[in-house]
């Protein structure tokens, strides 16, 4: 991706038509509940709470100007009546049978919009038992053989791009957290991981073929599961080949939401740290899955890293250097996906006396989650149509693992974050910066910021 090459502001193509959203793992959770509540607000029965493109301002210039449009009215974005849905699963039932299923909507909204989501039937999944051993897929495609299951995808994307008469796709992975894996060699060049794909390699699981035959395609791929995907080189340069946008990783909901909320005001006073506990109870199919002691790790990796890169123990020792973390999830099933995060947070201030903050979260995970689904969508394809292929690390905010550029460490600051996806819209759209600095309308009386 080069900034010159970008398409700015009148530049940018309009968003035309509609927009596929192809979802592996459709009738999971977080995807009825994403795609019922977009139904629910394109009827006027509900409000897109906790959508930053759909609620959320931006602030323009000068604080002097008052100029704080909404970002679906600032950025060319498509609007959710262009929305259409489709994907793949690992059981036959229609999202409204998942969505009843998974108990989170009320029976009275989902009643109220049986017939679309009756009529959303899943395609037939890739899955091998080996990467999520919880699960026992019962609505699968046949075969072992990798090349093929690729293609078989590649060409339910074209049909279902030719029944909808679409142009663009974007696909967004809400299926199952897969068992821990490393990058290895056969993940370090397009051509190494094609040749370990056409021999059917142990060491490639669904998610990246789901990801190959998107990139293939030329549709851009979000990673909403801390899986190892779209997060090796080869990968990335295939991204980068066919100009494609990815992203994630790991949607940031519950618990690890609260870690980028509270670490950066800790860090900001200079408080130190001595532990941070946390556990979970949760019993929907993804607490299911994580039962896995693999799935496990592979979700563990995810949520443990924010701290360290928030705190920077390296640049403050005293304050950081030997705090303890510990991360627990346990499947309880009648919590079903009404999540409960408890931290134990011991920290310490002046002259090193302990004080101690208890958090209890008791969450929504598909209710937090839903709205990251419906700006990633929008403001993915917005980035396909500006021109910025490869990692969009600008979309930091929406992930507890967010990728970035070798060389960088990730920005995990919940605040960053959010400066840093304003600020890019504003840049694309011929905007000043925001820099918050400020002394200037005192000193010249003209404010910059």
């Amino acid at each position: 991706m080069k900034l010159n090459n970008l398409k700015l502001k009148d530049q940018i193509e309009k968003p035309g038509g509609k927009l596929g959203v192809l979802i592996p793992g459709i009738g999971g959770a977080v995807s009825t509940t994403f795609i019922a509540g977009v139904e629910l607000v394109r009827k006027g029965l509900a409000e897109p709470i906790g959508s930053l493109t759909q609620v959320g301002t931006i602030r323009l210039g000068k604080r002097f100007e008052y100029r704080t449009p909404f970002i679906k009215d600032f950025v060319p974005l498509h609007s959710v009546d262009d929305l259409v849905f489709g994907g793949w699963d690992l059981y036959e039932a229609n999202a409204y049978e998942a969505a009843l299923y998974a108990k989170v909507l009320s029976r009275e909204h989902l009643e109220s919009i049986k017939g679309f989501l009756a009529g959303i039937k899943p395609m037939r999944a890739v899955f091998d038992r080996r990467f999520v051993r919880n699960l026992d897929g019962t609505y699968v495609k046949p075969g072992q053989n990798l090349r093929q299951h690729v293609d078989a995808l590649k060409e339910d994307i074209v049909k279902f791009k030719e029944a909808n008469g679409l142009q663009n796709c974007i696909m967004i992975w809400c299926g199952s957290t897969e068992v821990y894996l490393k990058s290895e060699d056969i993940h370090t060049a397009p051509e190494k991981f094609y040749e370990a794909l056409e021999q059917n390699d142990s060491r490639i699981p669904p998610s990246m073929l789901y990801a190959l035959a998107a990139l293939e395609s030329g549709i851009p791929f979000i990673n909403g599961a801390p899986n190892l995907t779209v997060d090796t080189p080869a990968m990335l340069e295939l991204a980068n080949r066919n100009k494609v946008p990815i992203a994630g990783k790991d949607f940031k909901t519950g618990q690890t939401l609260m870690k980028t909320i509270l670490a950066p005001g800790l860090k900001a006073r200079m408080l130190g740290l001595e532990g941070w506990y946390s556990t979970n109870i949760l019993g929907n199919r993804d607490g299911l899955v994580l039962d896995d002691k693999d799935s496990f790790k592979t979700k563990e990796e995810s949520k443990l890293s924010v701290l360290e890169y928030i705190l920077q123990p390296q640049l403050y020792p005293t304050l950081y250097k030997n705090y303890y973390h510990k991360v627990t999830i346990n499947y309880y099933p009648p919590r079903g996906d009404n999540k409960e995060g408890w931290d134990c947070i011991d920290i310490f201030g002046w002259l090193g006396y302990p004080m101690q903050i208890k958090v209890d979260f008791q969450c929504r995970d598909s209710i937090l989650a839903a709205p990251l689904i419906l700006d990633l969508v929008l403001l993915t394809d917005l980035a396909q149509r500006v021109g910025m292929d490869g990692i969009q690390e600008w979309l930091s905010f929406y992930f507890k693992s967010p990728l970035h550029k070798e060389g960088l460490y990730p920005e995990h600051d919940l605040f960053i974050q959010l400066m840093k996806l304003k600020n890019t819209l504003r840049y694309l759209m011929g905007e000043e910066q925001i820099t918050h600095f400020g002394l200037d309308y005192y000193m010249n009386n003209a404010g910059s910021a």
